[in-house]
């Protein structure tokens, strides 16, 4: 079976006549500025000359000035035209100085045979072959008359001026180039966290829902059916949770808080009373700052494992939140009852590993996970930025 084309023929046919519309709209609009402006250069210099030979004693016409300076822009016009159709043809030309000077001095060689052509045919091809002091002195002034149209200066100052376009739109060019490039560096990039990201978060969430399930299981196995009713119907509900947050980049640390009070309340009705959790500090302006989804549920999920597993007493679990011009902080311990664990405890586990990372994708630099034992209590620092960029 033949693949069908992506657009029909006359669809293409159409974009490719309004792209020919659009380079020849561009190419007569180049030309009227040029022709624009070589009047206008004209009309300068005749102004130019015009007072010269004022205020030198003269009563000149200003037309005549004018048209002797036209027929020089037009020389001038004509020869940047054949400058630039050479600089298109052999950009190698202007890549350097010495190509540069180089070019220069071919052009002119190229235009003096020019000239002397055009005394050659005033000579000989007119209908009197005949040579005469007459005739070489008006050939003598037509030379001096063409030398005037086509000056080293001027010659020399056209040939700067457009290899000096030509160096502009080389490094406009090169610019282009280098900022589609950079941008499909980016984009590349981008991808690339995103999917890194989604991988994390394929990880953290049957993680996270085997963990619940466990907890569930344990109530089965105690024979606590109506807890582990509950269990279930608090285990939807964060399972909603977290399908709703695994389509989103960013939620409120309210709604962050929220998950977080249901999954305790799925664990105290596996550990009971011996769950002990106490959260000071988070003011109404904090629950509006911006988090990745299921950033704080690990390190909750952390502390209770390493803390109500170990040991049959109550926990001792804090969470402290503070907050700055430019930063958040969330300060979460746990007391510590197996030493064996707590040596290993700040440099393994899943959840730990995996939020660093996603703390590295979200923010950079500017966030971060540390991690530590002291006396006897296990404590996770972490710091966000509040003015994450959510686009």
């Amino acid at each position: 079976m033949s693949a069908t084309p992506p657009f029909p023929a006359s669809h293409n046919a159409a974009t490719q006549s309004q792209s020919s519309i659009g380079v020849w709209r561009r190419r007569a609009m180049l030309a009227t500025v040029q022709i624009l402006g070589w009047i206008c250069f004209a009309a300068i210099a005749a102004l130019t000359s015009l007072n010269d030979d004022l205020r030198m004693g003269f009563d000149p016409d200003y037309w005549p000035i004018f048209v002797e300076w036209s027929y020089r822009a037009t020389a001038m016009a004509l020869t940047s035209i054949v400058i630039w159709l050479a600089f298109a043809r052999w950009p190698q030309v202007y890549a350097s100085a010495r190509n540069l000077v180089f070019g220069f001095a071919i052009l002119m060689l190229c235009l003096l045979p020019m000239q002397l052509l055009f005394v050659v045919k005033d000579l000989f091809l007119k209908q009197e072959l005949i040579m005469s002091w007459e005739a070489f002195g008006q050939q003598l002034s037509v030379i001096n008359r063409l030398a005037g149209l086509l000056q080293i200066t001027s010659i020399a100052a056209i040939y700067l001026a457009v290899a000096a376009i030509k160096l502009w739109q080389q490094n406009q060019e090169r610019r282009h180039r280098w900022e589609q490039e950079r941008a499909d560096v980016l984009a590349l990039k981008l991808e690339l966290e995103q999917q890194k990201m989604l991988a994390l978060r394929s990880q953290l969430e049957p993680h996270f829902m085997f963990n619940a399930l466990n907890a569930i299981s344990a109530l089965v196995m105690q024979d606590n059916r109506d807890n582990a009713l509950d269990g279930i119907n608090g285990l939807s509900e964060l399972l909603r949770y977290a399908l709703t947050a695994s389509e989103k980049n960013w939620v409120t640390i309210a709604e962050e808080m929220q998950f977080v009070e249901d999954y305790l309340q799925l664990q105290q009705l596996r550990y009971g009373k011996r769950l002990q959790f106490h959260s000071q500090g988070l003011s109404a302006e904090m629950r509006q700052i911006v988090c990745p989804p299921l950033l704080l549920q690990p390190l909750i999920e952390n502390a209770i494992r390493h803390d109500l597993d170990n040991h049959q007493d109550a926990s001792d679990i804090q969470l402290l939140w503070q907050v700055d011009e430019s930063n958040l902080y969330i300060y979460l311990s746990n007391s510590v009852h197996d030493e064996n664990a707590a040596q290993t405890m700040p440099s393994t586990g899943l959840g730990l590993r995996n939020t660093r990372a996603r703390l590295q994708m979200a923010y950079g630099e500017r966030a971060s996970l540390i991690t530590s034992i002291k006396e006897r209590r296990f404590h996770a620092h972490l710091c966000i930025p509040k003015d994450a960029q959510t686009d």
